[in-house]
């Protein structure tokens, strides 16, 4: 089998149903196979999936298992030499898999390849980052790139002085569209399951190009993001994960043996997360009023 799909979904029907379609449309004729994998939807994604996408292999969660477990439910059983993580929210482009299975093909030390994500309007979307820092993060939490954005050294992490306009190989990209090897996949193991949302993808990363592949973007291939439209519906959880997601990420690749500052990063992390959700949340207050 050439390509196996998986789609996690929560609570965004209308998206995935749109998302489905685009995937239909690419995969007619090639031999494939489609894991939609439901983490307990409240709107009906499920039974929408049975009746009209009978030919994908539904697994229908009784809880939210997050995306990371959800999407190793299907990576136990895909059966594809190559594997396509692909958010819910998302519209593939015509000719866009082929051209991102041609990349795999003419590059055999690529591990990862990613689309170029467009935003809803069709303006492109800055969707890869550099592997986190301390210093980089520590700007990004404080909101120094958004204060600042002009300054290189704000800019750096999310790689605000590319245009995301060529071929390059990076450190993260977004996890919304991600083409990989399962013989990669196989050799460093599934995503790490600790990760409820957020930073899988960058854990996952980080450990393919410890192993020693190639992770790459190619704008030859587009894909249209409608971001964040199941974290959106969870703001405050989201922020939350992030920030826990962010300090597993540290305690398993960075700490090293200095763990006498586990309960300053997490302190400081968990810190930094509640004043976001504070500062959300008075922003809606205000928007209300």
């Amino acid at each position: 089998m050439l390509i196996s799909v998986i789609v996690v979904s929560w609570n965004t029907r209308e998206l995935l149903r749109a998302c489905l379609s685009s995937l239909q449309r690419e995969l007619f004729g090639v031999d494939s196979e489609v894991f939609l994998i439901d983490n307990d939807s409240a709107d009906g994604s499920a039974e929408m999936v049975q009746s009209n996408f009978p030919q994908v292999h539904l697994i229908a969660n009784k809880t939210n298992r997050g995306f990371a477990a959800a999407n190793n439910q299907a990576l136990e059983q895909v059966q594809g030499e190559f594997v396509l993580l692909l958010n819910p929210d998302t519209e593939v482009h015509p000719g866009s898999l082929s051209a991102l299975i041609d990349f795999m093909r003419s590059h055999p030390r690529a591990a990862v390849v990613a689309p170029q994500l467009l935003n809803s309007d069709g303006s492109i979307q800055r969707s890869c980052r550099q592997f986190p820092t301390f210093l980089g993060m520590l700007f990004e939490l404080l909101g120094f790139s958004k204060m600042f954005p002009s300054k290189t050294l704000f800019r750096q992490y999310k790689m605000l002085d590319w245009q995301h306009d060529d071929e390059r190989q990076v450190d993260q990209p977004e996890g919304a569209c991600l083409l990989l090897r399962q013989a990669v996949i196989k050799e460093v193991g599934f995503l790490d399951e600790g990760f409820f949302m957020l930073f899988e993808e960058v854990d996952w990363c980080y450990r393919i190009k410890k192993a020693n592949w190639e992770i790459w973007f190619t704008p030859v291939a587009k894909v249209t993001h409608h971001y964040g439209q199941s974290i959106k519906q969870v703001k405050a959880k989201m922020i939350l994960s992030s920030h826990r997601g962010l300090y597993r990420f540290w305690r398993k690749h960075y700490r090293g043996n200095r763990w006498y500052l586990d309960v300053f990063a997490y302190t400081g992390l968990m810190a930094l997360a509640y004043a976001r959700i504070l500062s959300y949340k008075l922003r809606l207050l205000a928007q209300g009023s």
